[in-house]
Parts: structure tokens; C-alpha cells; sequence
């Protein structure tokens, strides 16, 4: 009985390791296909010249191929996006997860599950129809499509993650330290947000993480609500972003311009592990004070 109870147990084991390495694999599978596709563009175009080049047409007759624009713009709206969508979602996950009674709770856990489950393309859809015409009207620019409309629909589109994984680290917090700290005086909301949250920081950050993976990654929304024209950022004109010119562009490329498309890609590869390796420096630093 023990015997095959081990037998069981490797094997159990060693399916989990082989899937952990299939995972693995894939990554670096990626990671080495970007870096060989990517590489020659850059060495032809220059490395200053494709990062900080101000100007992008890949078609034209003497075509040049400069992503700061694209990377400025990813970086603004990813921002913008954090900025207005943690809060929000930061604080509707502590009400639901603390405050919220079990009804309230139930519905909006489900309204949060549905809004999760819209495909990108009915935000953009919903963003160009509604947000757009309304942001053209409402601050009377020629065109609502911008930086702007962008931003908006990223801080909605990242709500569900950052709500639905902070809910599950404040749920996992033990019950025992709410109880000690009520014991010593201190009220509910004081104990929620001195106590639970600190206690749940690591899976709070662990959302923002997968809120930014979202926002940096977004193409079709912010395609359809942005203009996806090649300018540098501004809040009201339209601008395009590292994701939209590989989308938007890789369907009829060729030669260097489909070179440099890889390109983008590489560089949204690395920007995407650096944000993910910082976090992660960060969070173990405050772990180990």
C-alpha cells in the first residue's frame, strides 16, 4: 500500500515538473524567436536611431523607422491607467472582501466576472460609439480619439484582475490577526486597512502586476479608440502604441519594415520582464525589513 502510494506521488510529481518545464520552455522559445528576428532590424536601423527616432514611416519611399513615439505612448497610457483603475479597484476589492454584505458581494463578484469576460473588441466597439464622440464633445476637440479615450478604457479593462486577485489575498489573510487587532482597540476599518492589507500586500501587488501585463499588452481597444496614428503623446491627439503598430502593420509588411515590427515586439518582451522583474525586486526587499 505504501509502496504504490510513493509510486503515485512521483508520478504525480513528475507531471508537475515536466508541465513546469514545458512553461518554461515556451518562454525561452519565444525569447530566443523575438531576439533572432528582432536583432537585425535594430543593427541595420541603429539602436539611438530606433529607440529614440521621433518619426515612423515604414512605407515611404526613404522609409524611417523610429518607436519612441509608440514607446511613450504605451507608457503614458499604462500609467494613466494604473492611475485611475488601482484606486478604483483597490478599494472595491476591500469593500467587497470586508465591508460588503454577502448580497452585495455575490452581485458585484458577478458583475466583476462578467466584465472580464467582454472581449477586447466590445470595449473598443463600446469606446469608439460612447467614450470617443463624448470626449470630443465634452472638452470640444476635433477628434475624440486620443491618448485620453485610451486611458479610459485600459483603467476599465484592468478593474477585473486587480479586483478579483485582491479579493482572494485579502481572503486568504488569517481570520486571527483581525481578531487581534479588534481585541486591542482598534475599529474594523482601522484593522482592514492596518492589518489585512499589509498582510495581503504581496497578492495586492501581484494584481497590479497582472493590471499593468493587461494594459501594456491591449491592442484591438486602444486600436479602435486611439486614432492609431504614429504621433508623439499628447492627452488629445491620437497616438499609437508599441502593440497597435505590430497589429496594425504585420499583415502586409515585408523586408526591413516586417524586421522592424519584430522590433517593437522585442522591446515590448523586455519592457514587459523589466516591469515584472522591479516589482518583484521590490516586493522581496519589503519583504526581508
Amino acid at each position: 500500500m505504501k509502496s504504490k502510494k510513493q509510486v503515485t506521488e512521483r508520478l504525480v510529481h513528475g507531471v508537475f515538473l515536466l508541465l513546469g518545464l514545458i512553461t518554461v520552455g515556451c518562454v525561452l522559445l519565444i525569447t530566443v524567436y523575438l531576439i533572432l528576428s528582432g536583432l537585425p532590424a535594430i543593427r541595420e536601423i541603429g539602436l539611438f536611431d530606433f529607440l529614440f527616432g521621433k518619426t515612423w514611416k515604414s512605407t515611404a519611399e526613404e522609409p524611417s523607422f523610429g518607436i519612441l513615439p509608440f514607446i511613450l505612448s504605451s507608457v503614458y497610457s499604462t500609467a494613466g491607467a494604473l492611475l485611475l483603475g488601482v484606486p478604483i479597484g483597490f478599494f472595491t476589492a476591500v469593500y467587497l472582501a470586508k465591508l460588503a454584505p454577502p448580497a452585495v458581494k455575490s452581485f458585484v463578484s458577478s458583475a466583476v466576472s462578467l466584465l472580464a469576460g467582454i472581449p477586447s473588441v466590445v470595449y473598443g466597439l463600446v469606446g469608439m460609439l460612447v467614450l470617443v464622440p463624448a470626449i470630443r464633445k465634452l472638452f470640444d476637440v476635433p477628434d475624440g480619439a486620443s491618448l485620453l479615450a485610451a486611458i479610459v478604457v485600459l483603467a476599465i479593462m484592468i478593474l477585473p484582475s486587480i479586483i478579483k486577485v485582491s479579493i482572494t489575498a485579502l481572503d486568504a489573510v488569517p481570520k486571527d490577526y483581525e481578531d487581534a487587532s479588534l481585541a486591542l482597540g482598534a475599529t474594523p476599518v482601522e484593522t482592514y486597512f492596518r492589518v489585512s492589507v499589509p498582510a495581503a500586500k504581496s497578492g495586492i501587488a501581484a494584481a497590479v502586476v497582472l493590471g499593468v501585463g493587461r494594459a501594456i499588452g491591449e491592442a484591438m481597444a486602444v486600436m479602435m479608440v486611439s486614432g492609431n496614428a504614429p504621433n508623439m503623446p499628447s492627452l488629445f491627439e491620437s497616438v499609437r502604441f508599441l502593440t497597435t503598430a505590430v497589429a496594425s502593420e504585420m499583415s502586409y509588411s515585408s523586408g526591413l519594415q516586417r524586421q522592424a515590427l519584430f522590433s517593437i515586439a522585442l522591446v515590448l518582451f523586455l519592457f514587459i520582464m523589466l516591469i515584472n522583474a522591479t516589482l518583484n525586486f521590490f516586493l522581496k526587499r519589503s519583504k526581508e525589513k
